[in-house]
């Protein structure tokens, strides 16, 4: 356990305490463009920043921005959480506490907002932070970093972050954690490094340990990102799929074809996959996802691509005439000098679909790098929760369905897709030197 330094107190000024914090948070006084603390629940991250944010803004002017990615109200904000601290320090006579904003009477301010609500201009009134700290950090996109860090310039400004990493792909995750840069502090700070954990938050663990899934536990207590999202409809397929690892380098195999399988769309994401059948499996060697594209683009895409091509299947809309140019998308596909191109007669249930992937994943291999967004997208395909009963519904329509859905045409069109005559009759385990076994 460290002590923080006691600051200078001006006369007349209320007095500031001595502060204890974890021994491994020691570090979040030290100056660093970029502070990460991450981890379960139960290491007290957030009550330990906050603590020393209200300290160091009671020994010297600060302006600290407390945001988060998305924030409809205050009472989704740390506004409270600070007021419990004030209480806890004894600051009342320190910082005014008010309804959207906490003041003290040096000057200090502590703002409240939500990143996804503002724009490059819109943030622009924050620039002169001193600190910004972003609570449940794990979910801010891309767009937001982008937007936020230029917008934090001051000289000294720091970052500071509060996170239970969600998923290791995240951008948050990537950014500051797998791959921080040399003005980023990071550390991990968990149940066991908190010396003020209490008994009863210590009950609940063991009981969760005790009957909670492993994976579960690790990311909850433990603080681990997740491989696959914890209420993906794929979940226990994907996490297979690494622990078998057949998510791997997988070779291209001049002796078989390489299908292609379509879920069509123009605002919606178009995505491809490029399939080959192979004596016992399935190997799924690159994957297409844009949208705004014509079909004219997507063909000049495959055919730089140095393959033995198969069949272009398409799904039951491939028959529909679009209406300014009268022609299908499988006429066009012909026209463009695809040779074999085939439609579904009508519609699959969507749920039939879903078990049909079920069934074929323990057969696929994917290519851990040219397939790796359709990968995203069957490790985060999620259902809609009702609001009320918080059941499980249909399938949400969001950036990561369309690559399901062609995962879910791949499943119903393998059983026609050529391959190798007869496989299953003669098939025999592969040799010492197949990739497979590499």
């Amino acid at each position: 356990m460290k002590l923080a330094p006691v600051p200078s107190t001006a006369q007349g000024m209320p007095k500031v305490p001595v502060l204890a914090i974890p021994e491994k948070l020691a570090g979040i006084w030290e100056p660093k463009r970029y502070k990460v603390m991450h981890g379960g629940r139960g290491g007290g991250k957030s009550w330990t920043v906050a603590a020393v944010l209200l300290v160091m803004a009671s020994s010297r002017p600060l302006r600290v921005l407390c945001t988060r990615e998305i924030q409809k109200s205050i009472k989704q904000s740390v506004h409270q959480l600070l007021k419990d601290v004030i209480a806890r320090l004894n600051l009342h006579a320190f910082f005014e506490v008010l309804e959207t904003e906490v003041r003290g009477i040096n000057g200090s301010l502590f703002l409240f907002s939500g990143l996804q609500s503002h724009t490059v201009d819109s943030i622009k009134s924050f620039e002169g932070c001193d600190i910004v700290w972003v609570e449940e950090a794990h979910g801010v996109t891309k767009k937001s970093w982008d937007t936020l860090i230029p917008t934090i310039r001051k000289e000294g400004s720091e970052i500071w972050l509060t996170l239970n990493p969600d998923m290791e792909t995240d951008e948050t995750y990537q950014r500051f954690i797998a791959t921080p840069s040399p003005d980023t502090w990071v550390v991990e700070i968990n149940w066991r490094d908190n010396p003020w954990f209490p008994r009863v938050l210590d009950d609940e663990r063991r009981k969760a340990k005790r009957t909670m899934l492993a994976d579960d536990y690790a990311h909850i207590w433990e603080g681990k990102a997740r491989r696959v999202a914890a209420g993906a409809i794929y979940r226990h397929e994907m996490e297979s799929l690494y622990l078998d690892h057949r998510a791997r380098d997988v070779p291209y195999d001049p002796t078989l074809p390489v299908h292609t399988v379509w879920d069509l769309g123009w605002n919606d994401a178009m995505s491809i996959a490029l399939v080959q059948r192979g004596p016992q499996d399935v190997r799924i060697i690159g994957y297409i996802e844009d949208s705004h594209r014509t079909l004219e683009w997507y063909v000049a895409k495959l055919e730089k691509l140095p393959f033995r091509w198969g069949t272009d299947y398409l799904p039951h809309d491939g028959k529909t005439k679009n209406i300014q140019t009268g022609k299908s998308s499988e006429q066009v596909l012909r026209e463009l000098g695809r040779r074999s191109v085939r439609s579904q007669e009508r519609a699959t249930d969507v749920e039939e679909g879903i078990k049909q992937v079920r069934m074929l994943m323990p057969r696929c291999y994917f290519d851990l790098t040219k397939t790796a967004r359709l990968l995203e997208c069957l490790k985060r395909y999620q259902r809609r929760i009702h609001a009320v009963t918080n059941e499980p519904m249909e399938p949400l329509h969001d950036e990561f369905s369309h690559g399901a859905d062609c995962m879910r045409y791949v499943s119903l069109w393998v059983p026609q897709m050529a391959g190798i005559p007869n496989a299953g009759d003669d098939y025999e385990e592969p040799d010492e030197s197949d990739w497979r076994l590499n």
